[in-house]
């Protein structure tokens, strides 16, 4: 199985929906918490460049076994090595995906990937989106990547982000929100040139947005001027906790990860929710826990 990058391949065969999936579609956005080599504390004391810990990727499968989405959007992983591994790995399990993407972006660390259990039929990641940054011409670091599907509904698209962390870069943009808000403009511009009616096309946006809800990035995919782009799912766990992600050093908890879909597509969602996952080894898997949605049909 040949997974595709960022810059060798934009658009893939057309193909249908497998007919396992007559009725739904289960989408996950999940963030791995650097699936790659990272500098870290371990057991053993802080080490450079260290693999994410075997404890860590076997909760990790677990996670994703219990999860049994049909499509999961990935942020937080390395290059294609690294997906094939946990492609592979999930495999010696009995957990198959076979369909994978790992796009490389101006992030060589931490990029977005796809593992699918049904063919998409279009794929491309969007690497020449720039804003403007304090005078400088700036690339939005993880890109955007799209994805769609042929479901009986229609074609689904998917957009997948992964803003700018809330880690400051410069003493002029604490928690980097500037940055982060120019990112989720010309994204946001871009899913418009694509999609110009939401109010008709099926699409979800989704991903870690560094951003609350009700924060400035987030309504940057909400509303522009008069016009509603897209519905920001609730999503809660089994215990009706909505957090998503966990700073362990500060012991605080925010929902940094959402779920969006257009408001043509919100009436085939179940429940017309998300769900934040709580499974037994999720803490163990990630600082992140992911968060997916069901898109229904009438078979």
């Amino acid at each position: 199985m040949r997974v595709l990058r960022w810059r060798s391949c934009a658009i893939l065969s057309v193909c249908v929906l497998s007919r396992a999936l007559a009725g739904s579609l289960t989408i996950a956005t999940y963030n791995l918490e650097n699936y790659t080599s990272a500098n870290r504390l371990t057991e053993f004391g802080y080490r450079r460049d260290y693999p994410k810990p075997e404890s860590e990727k076997e909760a990790l499968r677990a996670t994703l076994r219990e999860l049994n989405a049909d499509v999961i959007v990935f942020q937080e992983i390395g290059s294609a090595a690294y997906l094939e591994e946990l492609q592979r790995d999930l495999r010696t399990e009995a957990v198959e995906y076979p369909h994978a993407w790992c796009a490389d972006a101006h992030d060589p660390d931490r990029r977005l990937a796809v593992l699918s259990r049904v063919p998409w039929s279009y794929a491309k990641a969007h690497g020449d989106l720039t804003f403007r940054y304090f005078g400088a011409t700036t690339p939005v670091k993880r890109g955007l990547l799209e994805m769609r599907f042929t479901t009986p509904l229609g074609e689904v698209a998917i957009f997948a982000v992964h803003l700018k962390s809330r880690y400051s870069d410069r003493s002029d943009d604490p928690g980097s929100e500037i940055r982060r808000n120019s990112e989720a403009t010309v994204i946001r511009d871009r899913i418009l040139q694509l999609r110009p009616d939401p109010e008709s096309e099926l699409f979800l946006v989704l991903g870690d947005f560094n951003d609350g809800r009700h924060g400035r990035a987030m309504q940057r995919f909400l509303k522009k001027g008069k016009l509603e782009l897209a519905i920001s799912l609730p999503a809660a766990d089994s215990r009706g906790h909505t957090w998503t992600h966990a700073y362990r050093k500060k012991e605080t908890y925010s929902r940094v990860d959402h779920v969006l879909v257009s408001p043509a597509l919100f009436p085939s969602v179940r429940e017309g929710r998300a769900r934040v996952f709580d499974g037994e080894r999720v803490a163990a898997a990630s600082d992140h826990r992911p968060v997916v949605a069901t898109i229904e049909w009438r078979e």
